[in-house]
């Protein structure tokens, strides 16, 4: 695990990247998570393992505060100017995570959401701007402004599966939410967390009430490229009656998430577009109360 540090020896970049390194721990930590890889299985995966994740985590780890830089350096650009150099760093990152890995794909969706995040944040304080969700995600739909529209209505006769599914079904993934400004994790993900909070559960199970909150509303390309528009439509389904039904907020409600688990597993369908925005959210809401501190 990479060495943690105090605020005090640390420069912005450098707690910046730790928090969103905490993040995507603390993502694949979280269990049980239907289909997804945690501390008690490898869910719909055979290729991957909880090791994997913090293999990838910790080779992601440097690349963070590169980023953060980045966007500080860049801050003089035009924001949709910002993007390109962006790419290159997170082409670099993830050639990292791929050798970590030995050419599993861990992380790559969170290389995406959190390389923009951190350059945005890195941006904002260039110009002396204050570091909020609002202001963060703002900045981050401003980098990719028209990025669906440029890459995922390319008339190439080899499309990719972004491509497919979104021609087929409309659906932007992530590339749609991070143009957007994350308005599942600002308007639904971050609130619920609040309002969790305030009923004083215990943080797992925060945690894991809010990733269902994201499964039931998001249009998760990583479930449909597997299930198609039906196992989309099932997993949203499955999640809002859980949610219904008091979601994790009992012991007893453990057991019917861990069916949930077992069934995404038969049905071979993975969350990873909903994990990755739990990363957004988990990330956004530490750096929101670093701020406050």
């Amino acid at each position: 695990m990479p060495k943690t540090h105090s605020k005090a020896d640390c420069t912005l970049a450098e707690r910046v990247a730790e928090l969103a390194w905490r993040a995507m721990i603390a993502e694949v930590e979280l269990s049980p998570k239907p289909g997804l890889v945690d501390r008690h299985n490898s869910g719909a995966h055979q290729d991957m393992t909880l090791e994997d994740f913090y293999l990838s985590a910790n080779a992601i780890y440097p690349w963070l505060a590169d980023f953060v830089r980045y966007g500080a350096t860049s801050a003089g650009l035009a924001e949709t100017s910002v993007l390109s150099g962006l790419r290159h760093i997170g082409l670099a990152c993830e050639a990292d995570m791929f050798r970590a890995t030995g050419g599993v794909n861990t992380h790559k969706g969170s290389i995406f959401s959190l390389g923009l995040l951190c350059a945005a944040v890195g941006r904002l304080h260039e110009h002396r701007r204050r570091l909020t969700p609002e202001s963060i995600c703002a900045t981050v739909a401003s980098f990719c402004h028209g990025l669906s529209a440029r890459e995922l209505q390319l008339g190439n006769q080899q499309k990719t599966a972004g491509q497919r599914l979104y021609l087929t079904l409309g659906l932007t993934g992530a590339r749609g939410q991070a143009e957007a400004g994350y308005p599942l994790v600002l308007k639904l993900a971050l609130l619920h967390v609040r309002i969790m909070r305030n009923r004083h559960l215990p943080t797992e199970r925060i945690w894991l009430d809010t990733l269902l909150v994201l499964m039931a509303h998001n249009g998760d390309t990583n479930v449909a490229s597997r299930g198609g528009l039906q196992g989309l439509l099932w997993l949203q389904h499955q999640a809002r009656a859980l949610l219904h039904r008091g979601s994790v907020r009992r012991d007893k409600d453990m057991h019917a998430l861990r069916e949930f688990d077992q069934q995404c597993i038969a049905r071979n369908l993975s969350p990873g577009g909903s994990a990755d925005l739990l990363i957004v959210t988990l990330f956004l809401d530490e750096l929101s109360r670093l701020a406050k501190r």
